[in-house]
């Protein structure tokens, strides 16, 4: 491990010289957090953290005191993105002169990357995430999102929902990734949520989103019970999906609902949102989160209807133009 400065203040070192057993007691504290916070369970995600930092696979830096490691960033690229994947200090360290030094840290490496055109950033724990300056300030522009929750005691109370024209629900199949993919892309073009995160812009891009919400664990593991889709049926083309998974063991998250814009007004997202929510009670939650964007009126009116409230607000982060 690095050792103090000269003038005593934490230094940087590369994530790849850190091994994770020098990472226990920072993940530890971080798991503990997010299921006090937010309800999630984190272990997952620390345990893909602990893996690729076992095999210098990780990207980012750690923040040292001594021979203490008291905060970590990673981040991960993605052809002409960069994505800021966590940040944590150590609630005994944390401050905003910490947070900011790890995250420009981690900003400035991957704007120094000729093909990095983008950065992308949703750290739902950083305090103040929507006032406080932060580094590369001319570059960005940030997003309020807010995590609304539900006590699933009233999920049973909800009315079967009249979906007007020739549709069906039916459960998710993986074979339907592809058309779920080009759901996505239609549902987000030119929508405020695709400018902060810009997979939703092409069919391309929302495959890698469902891949990642389908296999790893960043958005919880992925609960095919709760998920959903609109079909057409004069056509058999999909008009909307619902995806769900448990963030912990009687937790669960919608990780994504849309519709293409030809059958909006239908009824179809009520009717989605509701069967996924049958399906987590169901499966024994007793709550049941996601996010939105808070520009986004039209669903949450939706989510408000149903009885979802905001718990948590936070900051979406993008940097763009550093050349």
């Amino acid at each position: 491990m690095a050792a103090l400065t000269e003038t005593g203040a934490p230094a940087l070192l590369d994530l790849r010289e850190v091994r994770a057993p020098d990472l226990e007691p920072l993940l530890t504290e971080e798991v503990s957090v997010w299921r006090s916070l937010l309800d999630w369970d984190f272990q997952p995600s620390a345990d893909l953290v602990r893996r690729f930092v076992d095999i210098r696979a990780l990207n980012g830096f750690a923040l040292t005191s001594g021979r203490e490691l008291i905060g970590y960033s990673y981040f991960v690229l993605e052809e002409s993105k960069g994505l800021v994947g966590d940040l944590y200090v150590r609630q005994q360290f944390r401050c905003a002169a910490y947070e900011d030094r790890l995250l420009e840290a981690a900003v400035d490496q991957m704007s120094r990357l000729s093909r990095i055109q983008r950065v992308e950033a949703q750290l739902m724990h950083l305090p103040d995430s929507l006032e406080r300056p932060v580094p590369f300030l001319r570059n960005l522009t940030r997003h309020r999102r807010d995590l609304m929750a539900l006590d699933c005691a009233g999920i049973a109370r909800l009315p079967q929902g009249r979906v007007a024209g020739d549709y069906r629900i039916e459960p998710w199949s993986r074979r339907m990734q592809e058309p779920a993919a080009r759901v996505i892309a239609a549902a987000y073009a030119d929508h405020i949520d695709s400018n902060i995160n810009d997979q939703y812009r092409t069919v391309a891009g929302a495959r890698r989103f469902l891949l990642n919400v389908v296999q790893y664990p960043g958005c919880g593991t992925f609960f095919q019970p709760g998920s959903w889709l609109a079909v057409d049926t004069a056509t058999g083309e999909l008009a909307g999906i619902s995806l769900a998974s448990l963030v912990a063991p009687e937790v669960g998250h919608i990780t994504q609902i849309c519709i293409v814009p030809e059958a909006r007004g239908r009824g179809l997202g009520y009717e989605l949102l509701r069967q996924t929510l049958d399906g987590l009670a169901a499966r024994g939650c007793h709550k049941v989160s996601l996010t939105v964007t808070a520009a986004n009126r039209e669903a949450i009116t939706l989510y408000e209807r149903t009885g979802f409230r905001v718990m948590h607000s936070f900051a979406a982060y993008v940097w763009e133009g550093f050349r």
